[in-house]
């Protein structure tokens, strides 16, 4: 992830729900698309291989083609790198904000 359109790829990417199930459905270990598609009944197989293509295109999947089968492994850099980028920066300052409102508390 090195620069914003990157960035802004994944996000896009995890702002649909289906997408966000597909990656649920991978993060204990690869999937083939026959599964994941299994997986998303009420969808049909080139619904769910769109949803697949933006989650490549993403590099939150990475494919590996074994003969017939196409088995989609998680790829958890880009979210690292968002979590890095925006969720850890406003988590060390909640966390400052806790500890000085708990002195506040504790010397009152």
């Amino acid at each position: 992830m090195s620069n914003d359109d990157d960035l802004d790829r994944v996000f896009k990417a995890l702002a649909n729900p289906v997408r966000r199930r597909l990656l649920d459905a991978i993060k204990d270990g690869p999937r083939t698309t026959g599964q994941l598609c299994a997986a998303e009944p009420s969808l049909d197989r080139c619904t769910v291989m769109q949803h697949l293509k933006l989650l490549e295109s993403a590099e939150l999947i990475l494919v590996r083609r074994e003969g017939r089968e196409r088995w989609n492994h998680l790829n958890a850099m880009p979210i690292k790198a968002v979590h890095d980028r925006w969720v850890a920066p406003y988590a060390r300052a909640a966390v400052a904000m806790l500890e000085d409102l708990k002195r506040r508390v504790e010397g009152a």
